[in-house]
């Protein structure tokens, strides 16, 4: 299937992907060459506030109404190839990862990091990757970037982490880090090398790769290295060892990007697996959907069993990856939608209660829950972040998690009927109940040992109110307001979902909810994402419908 490719100059009055790029690096730069710890967070402050700023006109330019590839960077250098671009698939992660960025730097002010040079460098490098990655439509350009982002991850856990084992945790993630990239080297070099049969150069380009796809040879082969390569990255059971403890032993200003980074994995599969080999994605499914629901379970129960919070909350990502793997391999337009705007409510929610973690930590330095209690007189707005972030994250009504749960369930009830989605439903309610056991023994249950005494020069209560405001914020208002956020997904999504041999050729014959009879229920469940998407009123639906029929 041809892909539409829309280059920058039709929308931008500049390169604005590798502006993105260059900015934070920039950034980057100026700071570890700057003489002065308050010049340095200057130049941090500036770096990402100019990148949020240029995240938001990525967003005004972007046109959502027209599936394809838009804002197309291309050029051909000594043989070399770049090319970057955002479609449904990315243009979220872009504005969340400048978010996050810019209220890591705000923690940072908070905590003893705020005159650490190589602390705010590495946040701003780290940006760079992400974006980077994100926006790359060359496989060895992700690749690259993927590479690079060990750096900036390794340096923050060993010069800024709060653990004594630092580094034997950054070994133990090297371990497991690199050998997914190298499966996810040999599964695109495959790609690669398998057009020259069929009389291609050898490229490495996205487009040029998705467009010849028929030529490939040992798809399977190809499916195994890349899947369980970004199944470690995800990380998605059994694959998930490194997180818990570096969760443990890290900092949590560069876990809050780190959540994004982890997103990269459920990205990848979607950008890089789906559209490549999708006859041999289909038959893997109940595989990877097995593995999915072991995630849930497996993520929800340990948990259960933590008593220290950062490792819950890694095992609570955990246990989110599956639901979101499950999502992505359902094969249709719901399930696709979900999992990408799931991604994204999560990635903003457990990042909210990193922050409520991290500055409970820096006034207690304990994460032990034991350790806990009675903390909600003297920090309501840590309770506040930590609930509102919470509720998001077991998709309760008002939240962002909501609609994108709704239509994540939709899709597996379309392809795998009821019975997965009510397991489903289960995991959730097992994650609610390990968040709100969190959040009593923190805040509600009675102190164990004697409080602490509250410094407000130590702690700048403005500080933390500004990033609880601003999280909550984002929570509840594209809670409330889905609809946009869907519009940059669902055309994309949808062209996806056409793309599968065994499903994108064939119309379900009794799906849960038609989009031809999404006014029925419009009539008594206004919050139905459905329903918003057939109230857009807008051309670009009323053509999806026509296509449909």
């Amino acid at each position: 299937m041809d892909i539409t490719v829309t280059p920058w100059s039709a929308s931008a009055a500049f390169p604005l992907l590798t502006t993105l790029t260059l900015v934070p690096l920039a950034a980057m730069i100026a700071i570890l060459f700057s003489r002065s710890s308050t010049v340095a967070l200057r130049f941090g402050f500036a770096g990402a506030s100019l990148t949020l700023l240029l995240s938001v006109y990525l967003l005004t330019v972007f046109d959502s109404a027209t599936p394809g590839i838009h804002l197309v960077e291309h050029v051909h250098f000594a043989g070399l190839s770049y090319r970057v671009g955002v479609d449904g698939t990315n243009i979220l992660f872009i504005p969340l990862t400048a978010v996050l960025t810019l209220l890591a730097l705000i923690y940072t002010l908070i905590t003893r990091h705020v005159t650490d040079r190589l602390f705010i460098a590495c946040l701003l490098g780290y940006e760079t990757v992400l974006i980077g990655a994100f926006a790359a439509l060359n496989v060895m350009q992700f690749w690259l970037w993927c590479v690079l982002e060990l750096i900036p991850v390794a340096l923050l856990t060993i010069h800024a982490g709060t653990g004594q084992n630092r580094r034997w945790v950054v070994v133990r993630l090297l371990q497991y880090w690199v050998s997914g990239l190298l499966m996810t080297l040999a599964g695109f070099l495959l790609l690669a090398f398998g057009l020259i049969d069929a009389e291609h150069a050898l490229t490495f380009d996205w487009l040029t790769l998705k467009q010849n796809n028929a030529y490939l040879h040992d798809e399977v082969l190809i499916f195994i290295l890349l899947f369980f390569g970004f199944a470690i990255r995800m990380p998605l059971f059994p694959f998930h060892g490194w997180l818990p403890v570096l969760a443990e032993q890290g900092t949590v200003a560069s876990a809050v990007i780190f959540l994004v980074g982890l997103k990269l994995g459920i990205y990848a599969v979607i950008r890089f697996i789906l559209p490549m080999v999708p006859g041999v994605a289909e038959q893997w499914a109940g595989f990877v959907v097995t593995l999915g629901l072991i995630s849930i379970f497996y993520g929800a129960l340990l948990a259960l069993m933590q008593i220290n919070i950062r490792r819950l909350l890694a095992f609570a990502v955990i246990s989110q990856t599956g639901m979101l793997v499950i999502g992505t391999f359902c094969f249709n337009e719901n399930g696709l939608e979900g999992s990408l705007l799931l991604s994204v409510a999560y990635g903003l929610a457990m990042a909210g209660m990193l922050f409520s973690v991290g500055l409970i930590y820096e006034r207690c330095r304990t994460a032990y829950l034991p350790r806990l209690g009675g903390l909600f007189d003297t920090n309501g707005t840590l309770a506040l972040l930590f609930l509102i972030s919470a509720l998001s994250t077991m998709v309760m009504p008002g939240t962002p998690g909501f609609d994108a749960a709704h239509l994540l369930v939709e899709g597996i009830i379309e392809e795998d009927g009821w019975l997965l989605a009510i397991a489903i439903l289960v995991g959730n309610v097992m994650s609610a109940a390990f968040l709100l056991w969190a959040f009593q023994r923190i805040f509600m249950a009675n102190p164990k040992r004697a409080k602490q005494p509250y410094n407000c020069a130590h702690h700048p209560v403005w500080k933390e109110r500004f990033i609880t405001v601003v999280i909550c914020l984002l929570l509840i208002g594209t809670g409330f307001y889905t609809t946009p956020w869907l519009n940059f997904i669902d055309q994309d999504a949808a062209a996806i979902g056409k793309q599968f041999p065994m499903h994108g050729a064939q119309i379900p014959l009794n799906p849960p909810f038609s989009k031809g009879e999404a006014s029925q229920p419009c009539t008594t469940d206004l919050s139905s994402p459905l329903c918003k998407r057939g109230a857009r009123g807008d051309s670009n639906t009323d053509t999806k419908d026509d296509q449909h029929e």
